[in-house]
């Protein structure tokens, strides 16, 4: 069998998250994130008051590949917001080939990066410019905006990977919630509503 030869390819990204050369681009706007706020009522206000089409966060990536060993290089850009208590998020996923790895690189503003696995373990990872956190196949991952400004981090994953979102919607969200506090600024409590992972 042949191997495929890609032609290497030149990446700038801006601070802001916008990357030159990506081969794809999508949003997911606040019509697109019915049922990830545990405050239903909430998101149906910030429905009300923004529209449906409110862009709550921009990936942009670049993919030369899908066989295995290509990577995935892109940036999550996700704006600043409280649904309630709870900071904007983006949807999560756990990697469709579960043992697939991945990098966040925290470009700019403050976010958390909520991981949780499918046997109850659960982390918070906080993060501003200049901190990573690398992210072990089998966890589930969602990033949480906690800041003022665009949480902006680059990723790197294997292409091969996919996602699978519907791992948390069928649990009703993750075991956790990362919520506003007076003193630390955020903290996570438990979800009353999260069923559990199926296996």
């Amino acid at each position: 069998m042949v191997s495929t030869v890609h032609t290497p390819a030149r990446i700038e990204i801006a601070p802001s998250g916008e990357m030159t050369g990506s081969t794809r681009v999508y949003r997911k706007h606040l019509g697109d994130m019915t049922a990830v706020y545990r405050d239903t009522a909430a998101h149906e206000a910030a429905l009300r008051e923004h529209g449906p089409d409110h862009v709550v966060y921009e990936v942009a990536e670049h993919r030369y590949g899908d066989e295995p060993g290509s990577l995935i290089v892109g940036t999550s850009t996700l704006q600043p917001g409280r649904y309630g208590h709870e900071f904007a998020v983006t949807r999560g996923h756990l990697h469709g080939i579960a043992d697939r790895a991945e990098l966040y690189h925290c470009i700019g503003g403050h976010g958390v990066m909520l991981l949780e696995t499918l046997d109850g373990r659960s982390e918070a990872v906080e993060l501003r410019a200049g901190q990573a956190v690398d992210v072990p196949g089998h966890w589930i991952h969602r990033s949480v905006n906690v800041g003022d400004e665009p949480f902006v981090t680059l990723f790197c994953y294997a292409a091969d990977a996919g996602q699978d979102y519907s791992v948390i919607s069928d649990a009703h969200g993750m075991r956790d919630l990362v919520i506003a506090d007076e003193d630390a600024g955020w903290r996570t409590v438990t979800n009353p509503a999260h069923t559990g992972y199926r296996p």
